[in-house]
C-alpha cells in the first residue's frame, strides 16, 4: 500500500532529526514496532498509586485523612512546577508571568474549596482516636508547602514577625542562614508546655533545613517578588498582575492556613481546654493569619490592609475574635 504523502513527509523529518544526534531511525522504528500500545492505568502508574494508603489502624476514616494530605502534595507539586518554570523562562514577560501565578492560585483554590473533606469529612471521634498513632509526625511537615513560601517571596517576609525588623532587606547568602533561624513556622513547633523544640520539628529540621536553605539562595533573586520588582515599571503597574498576586498572598497565607484552623478548632478545640494538636504542634498561635501576618507582596497592600491582615476571615468564618 503507498504510504502517504504526509506520513511520507514525517520519516522524513524524523530522519533529520535522528541524524542531527547521531542516531539511526531505523533502530528507533524498530522499537516502535514492538512496543506495547501504552494504556492508561500503565501511563500514570494507576496501580502504584492507589496501594500508597497504608493506615496504622483500622479505623475507617484514618485512611480518608492520608489521601487528602497525598492529594495536597500533589497540588503542591504543581505549584512547584510552575515556580521552576517561572524562574528558568529566559525573557520573561508579562503574560507568561501572569499565567503562571493564575495557575498557582488554581491549584490552592482547588485545595481551598476541597478542604472540606477534612473539616466536615470525617467522624471526629474517629480521627480523635487514630491520631494518637501518626505521632510525631504532622501536615506541619510538609517540605513542599515551605517551599512554595519561599519561592513566593525574600525570606524576610517569612522570618517571625516579632524578629522581621531585625533583618535589613540585604539577601547575602550569609544573611539567608541567619534568618532561616528566625522563620515563623519555628514558634509553630514548639512544646505547648516547655516551649520546647517539639520531636517533629528536630525531625523536619534534620531532613529539609539544608534543602530550605539552599533552595533560598537559588530563589534570592528569582521569588516572585524580586521578579516582579524587576519587571518594567509599566509591567509592575499591570492591574491583571497585581491582582494575580494579591490573591496568591490571600490564598497562601490566609485562606489556606484557615481551612486548616477550621478544622483544627473542629476536631481538636474542647472546652476549657484544647486538645493539642498531631505532634504537639502550637495550631493556636501557628495557623491564624493575623497573628504572624505574612505577607508575600507587602508593596501591594495598604497600611491599613496590612494591620487587619487575616482578621476579618477569621472572625467571619469561625466566630473568634
Amino acid at each position: 500500500m503507498e504510504l502517504k504523502p504526509e506520513i511520507v513527509e514525517k520519516i522524513k523529518l524524523l530522519d533529520e532529526k535522528y541524524q542531527a544526534m547521531g542516531q539511526n531511525l531505523s533502530s528507533y522504528l524498530d522499537g516502535l514496532l514492538y512496543a506495547n500500545y501504552l494504556t492508561y492505568w500503565d501511563y500514570i502508574h494507576l496501580d502504584t498509586l492507589l496501594s500508597l494508603q497504608n493506615p496504622k489502624t483500622n479505623i475507617p476514616d484514618e485512611e480518608i485523612f492520608i489521601m487528602y494530605h497525598q492529594i495536597t502534595e500533589l497540588y503542591f507539586k504543581l505549584c512547584l512546577h510552575e515556580f521552576y518554570q517561572i524562574r528558568e523562562k529566559e525573557n520573561l514577560d508579562l503574560i507568561f508571568f501572569t499565567t503562571r501565578v493564575g495557575r498557582i492560585n488554581r491549584y490552592f483554590e482547588a485545595l481551598i474549596t476541597s478542604f472540606n473533606i477534612m473539616v466536615d469529612g470525617m467522624d471526629p471521634a474517629q480521627f480523635l482516636k487514630f491520631r494518637m498513632s501518626l505521632l510525631p509526625a504532622s501536615g506541619f511537615q510538609s517540605g513542599q508547602y515551605r517551599m512554595i513560601e519561599i519561592c513566593s517571596t525574600t525570606l524576610k517576609n517569612i522570618v517571625a514577625k516579632d524578629v522581621r525588623a531585625n533583618f535589613s532587606d540585604e539577601v547575602s547568602d550569609e544573611i539567608i542562614d541567619q534568618m532561616y533561624e528566625h522563620l515563623y513556622w519555628k514558634d509553630g513547633a514548639t512544646e505547648l508546655a516547655t516551649g520546647k523544640k517539639t520531636l517533629t520539628l528536630v525531625q523536619f529540621e534534620e531532613k529539609y533545613s539544608d534543602t530550605f536553605k539552599d533552595l533560598a539562595k537559588k530563589f534570592k533573586h528569582k521569588n516572585l517578588l524580586s521578579i516582579y520588582k524587576s519587571l518594567p515599571e509599566a509591567d509592575q503597574k499591570n492591574q491583571d498582575l497585581k491582582m494575580a498576586l494579591r490573591q496568591l498572598d490571600v490564598n497562601v497565607n490566609i485562606n489556606w492556613p484557615l481551612s486548616h484552623y477550621k478544622s483544627a478548632v473542629r476536631y481538636l478545640h474542647k472546652d476549657p481546654v484544647d486538645i493539642a494538636a498531631t505532634g504537639g504542634t502550637n495550631w493556636q498561635k501557628y495557623l491564624p493569619p493575623r497573628f504572624q501576618r505574612r505577607i508575600f507582596f507587602p508593596e501591594l497592600w495598604s497600611k491599613e490592609e496590612v494591620e487587619e491582615w487575616g482578621k476579618s476571615w477569621v472572625t467571619d468564618v469561625t466566630g473568634i475574635r
